[in-house]
């Protein structure tokens, strides 16, 4: 088929939805498909066999795109509108892959040309405008009556979660939906990596984070958290690996404040190449995300790298985690705090949890698993919408 594939947000970058269109264009290539990417300015170069990338004119005042809603994601969204008209009148598409807010252009051109898409839903689009702009909860029953006309006028919907797959059956019950979660990322080295973690943490007990540092995320309820855990453990260390130099500013400063600095560490970025190493080095992997329905694309190569897992009990988490494979506690900073105090204190519980969350992902959430969900869902599309592939 020739694929217009719609992705909304700066690529490529090394974080959740750019990675799984990545995915998405990987397995696309290997089945022998021609893809079109149209994405933001912004953004590394790829090479994927029969893939194309095209990239809208960059945006005036639109740089260092975050992840979520913002209004300069809304600002290129409005010039992807035209690009993607423009294409579409050049090129005879069979047809659009749209991931996440692309969903609506899709419509919009079905409605012009009769090219079915593929909703691509990496979250609730009705959710995130609310989470950003709280003001906007009076308008979310029609917002999500917007989403629904996406969803039910689509020829099928890829989403991440049980939680969004749930969404997507509740306003289309007979379309084609499929569930292609995240996989882990962790890449198999030979065990002789450098250490890469400051020497104060030597031979000390270590909590590690990694990922973004959005709000979402819940790193202030996990440098809350934490002052409760030095109080039980007095020699243990946080790690925080990621984010923006703005957040790391901004939250080790309040770390300052708490009075756990010295013992908290903020790295940095590191290449996804590295995160292998980089988890094996610490005792127990945090996860204390505060809302959405998604389950973060961290959480996969969390239980992957033999590491214990602890995460806060939302169904962000619970989706994918239970009792056996995480150490799971309310999304409070005493639960939190106490809870890591536990697990640090404690290796034999640790290593249980490990090793059930090892093999759990080796059987769920590898490329393979990845690869043959996103076949058995385009082998439905394609009956559905009369294509070949």
């Amino acid at each position: 088929m020739k694929i217009l594939l719609l992705a909304p947000h700066p690529f490529y970058q090394a974080r959740g939805t750019p990675i799984a269109v990545k995915t998405v264009l990987e397995f696309l290539s290997e089945r022998g498909d021609s893809v079109d990417v149209l994405t933001y300015h912004e953004g590394s170069g790829v090479e994927i066999p029969n893939v194309r990338i095209f990239r809208i004119p960059k945006v005036p005042g639109c740089s260092n795109i975050r992840p979520g809603f913002s209004l300069k994601k809304l600002a290129c969204d409005t010039v992807m509108i035209g690009s993607a008209f423009r294409m579409m009148r050049r090129t005879r598409y069979d047809l659009v892959h749209a991931v996440e807010e692309a969903a609506f252009i899709a419509l919009a051109m079905k409605g012009l040309t009769g090219v079915p898409y593929v909703y691509d839903m990496d979250s609730s689009l009705a959710e995130q405008m609310v989470d950003v702009f709280p003001a906007l909860d009076v308008l979310y029953p029609v917002m999500r009556r917007f989403e629904g006309v996406a969803i039910r006028r689509s020829a099928g919907v890829l989403t991440v979660c049980a939680a969004l797959e749930a969404v997507a059956r509740t306003h289309a019950p007979s379309a084609p939906v499929g569930r292609v979660e995240d996989t882990t990322l962790l890449e198999r080295g030979d065990g002789n990596a450098s250490r890469m973690l400051p020497p104060e943490t030597i031979g000390a007990p270590v909590a590690m984070y990694v990922g973004n540092l959005e709000h979402y995320q819940g790193i202030d309820l996990l440098l809350e958290g934490f002052r409760r855990t030095v109080a039980l453990v007095p020699e243990a260390h946080l790690v925080i690996v990621g984010g923006r130099e703005d957040d790391i500013v901004r939250y080790r400063a309040r770390a300052a404040e708490l009075g756990i600095g010295p013992a908290t560490h903020f790295l940095g970025p590191r290449p996804v190449s590295v995160l292998g190493d980089l988890l094996a080095e610490a005792d127990v992997l945090v996860s204390p995300r505060l809302k959405g329905t998604n389950t973060p694309m961290k959480i996969y190569s969390y239980l992957d790298s033999g590491t214990a897992v602890l995460a806060t009990r939302l169904r962000t988490h619970t989706q994918v985690l239970d009792e056996r494979t995480a150490y799971l506690v309310d999304p409070e900073p005493v639960a939190l705090g106490e809870g890591l105090a536990t697990l640090l204190r404690d290796p034999a519980l640790r290593q249980r949890l490990a090793d059930e969350a090892k093999a759990y992902v080796q059987r769920e959430f590898t490329a393979e698993a990845a690869r043959r969900k996103l076949d058995d869902f385009y082998r439905r599309v394609e009956s559905l919408a009369g294509t070949r592939a």
